[in-house]
């Protein structure tokens, strides 16, 4: 069994057709074919049933795909370990973030390119779930995101906590409300308000909130970007409610506390559980918290 055999019929499980997966793999048909029915001799039993230009997989085919595509992902990150050991300080760093993320993440990208020039960064923004799916395939080398501990395990991943950050009310310097002390969630619900969309796991929370204290929120906007959120309330005519530490770059914006109860969300950074991890992620992470001065 040979490892382009095993890359064929992954492909051609995919795509359930031949000739396309002999394309994508840069050979002739003759030659995919040829391979596949090597790998089923081999095995001895087939993959497909082919019925004229059609193939689909058999049950074997089903089951022996999976295994399949996990000897594909172990040489993968095996050729990683060893490119790492090579070098430790080139090579890219795919980091995956979730959009809340953008303020943090921005100030530790320039030094740690400094200091370590010959290694290429990746930033790839998405949802958490996306996210977590990419670095399963091992298309991330780490993730940082809002996240509930409990989920860790379930989910097959290591989270290293980053820093707790609390859920506040943010406005320009300009607006009407920047000298409040702290403001009521009654209050806030009579603010014009531009808000994350449905999914961020701080506005799920708020959401929650209004709705425990039958508050309909006055929402002008809604939007999955948290920058361009955060350009629009830096005009001075909108208020927002996030966690205090997505304006960390922000100078002329103020947070302002929601009395009651305080609301936190948690910051995690992810590895795959078990996984070995890539020494220019560590060195990342390391930069990250000094940037963040965690634990200061």
């Amino acid at each position: 069994m040979e490892l382009r055999q095993l890359n064929y019929f992954i492909k051609a499980a995919e795509l359930l057709h031949f000739t396309e997966a002999a394309a994508a793999s840069f050979v002739t048909q003759s030659t995919l074919s040829q391979q596949i029915k090597l790998l089923e001799d081999e095995l001895g039993m087939l993959l497909f049933d082919r019925v004229g230009k059609q193939v689909r997989l058999t049950e074997a085919g089903k089951v022996f795909l999976g295994h399949a595509r996990q000897i594909q992902l172990d040489v993968k990150r095996s050729k990683q370990a060893i490119d790492e050991l090579n070098n430790l300080v080139t090579g890219e760093l795919r980091i995956g973030v979730t959009y809340a993320f953008s303020s943090m993440l921005l100030p530790a990208l320039p030094p740690f390119s400094s200091k370590y020039p010959g290694i290429k960064i990746v930033v790839e923004y998405g949802t958490a779930g996306e996210l977590e799916q990419k670095l399963k395939m091992a298309e991330l080398d780490v993730i940082l995101a809002f996240h509930e501990k409990s989920e860790a395990d379930d989910l097959g991943l290591e989270m290293q906590h980053l820093y707790a950050s609390r859920i506040m009310m943010v406005v320009s310097k300009r607006h009407p409300l920047a000298g409040l002390k702290k403001i009521s969630l009654a209050e806030l619900g009579k603010v014009e308000l531009i808000l994350p969309s449905k999914g961020f796991s701080s506005r799920d929370l708020l959401d929650s909130l209004f709705s425990r204290g039958k508050i309909t929120p006055v929402i002008k906007i809604e939007m999955n970007d948290v920058h361009s959120l955060l350009s629009m309330v830096d005009e001075g005519n909108w208020a927002t409610i996030i966690n205090e530490k997505a304006i960390l770059t922000w100078e002329d914006l103020v947070a302002i506390p929601i009395s009651g109860k305080e609301y936190y969300k948690q910051a995690f950074i992810l590895w795959q559980k078990g996984v070995h991890k890539k020494k220019s992620a560590t060195l990342f992470i390391e930069e990250l918290f000094r940037i963040l001065h965690v634990g200061d």
